[in-house]
């Protein structure tokens, strides 16, 4: 059997998980599936350079995401980013993980709305030198027909159908994962908690165990007992 066939890839599902909810955790069991991996693991980014600094601190989000995957054996964290000052640059983290592993595949997981805005992040094209790429996708969205002109030859020549090919080398495919739709975001959550007691209540079912009793104790998100 060839060397690189039996690495099983590094899966990366970056985000701020500000706070994290159960369509994080159902999009992470969604691609595991998927990609026939035995973890997936959660990348919070400290200073997200693409979005808004995160309403709660990254020691608040560690502890939250801590709680959130406990008991669960197919996902894990890596807090890299947490621990690293500065902007957290994707390009930098993938360059940390090929130094520490050369030749473990790493497959980044990206929703489709980030994927078309890839050639907008810092050191876009690196990213495809150092990682495979997931694009996550409801079934029947046609992201790719609104795909920016830097992405079209990328998305022809790179593209597979099986995760299998994922494993046969070290970076630079894209496959599209299909996953359920989860009418559940972020900030419709933080929304909801710095607001009355009912929309407060309404969220609490996409909050896994644990998290609300930790917002509630720690008032994040003006969020009141």
């Amino acid at each position: 059997m060839d060397e690189q066939r039996a690495i099983e890839p590094r899966v990366l599902l970056g985000g701020t998980f500000d706070p994290v909810h159960v369509g994080h955790l159902g999009l992470a069991n969604d691609v595991r599936s998927a990609l026939g991996v035995g973890r997936v693991h959660l990348l919070p980014a400290r200073d997200p350079p693409h979005r808004p600094p995160p309403g709660a601190s990254a020691p608040h989000r560690l502890a939250m995401l801590e709680l959130a995957i406990r008991g669960r054996d197919g996902l894990a964290i890596d807090r890299r980013e947490l621990d690293r000052a500065g902007p957290s640059y994707t390009a930098t983290t993938l360059e940390e993980l090929e130094r520490e592993a050369p030749s473990r595949p790493i497959v980044l997981v990206m929703g489709a709305d980030a994927f078309r805005g890839l050639p907008a992040w810092h050191r876009w094209t690196r990213i495809l030198d150092l990682a495979h790429i997931a694009v996550a996708a409801r079934p029947g969205d046609p992201f790719d027909a609104a795909l920016p002109a830097e992405l079209l030859p990328l998305w022809h020549e790179r593209r597979v159908a099986d995760a299998a090919a994922l494993r046969l080398a070290p970076a630079g495919r894209i496959m599209l994962v299909p996953i359920r739709p989860q009418d559940v975001s972020a900030s419709a959550i933080r929304r909801a908690l710095a607001g009355d007691a009912a929309a407060r209540a309404g969220v609490r079912p996409l909050l896994p165990p644990g998290v609300w009793d930790y917002i509630a104790e720690h008032r994040l998100y003006a969020a009141l007992p």
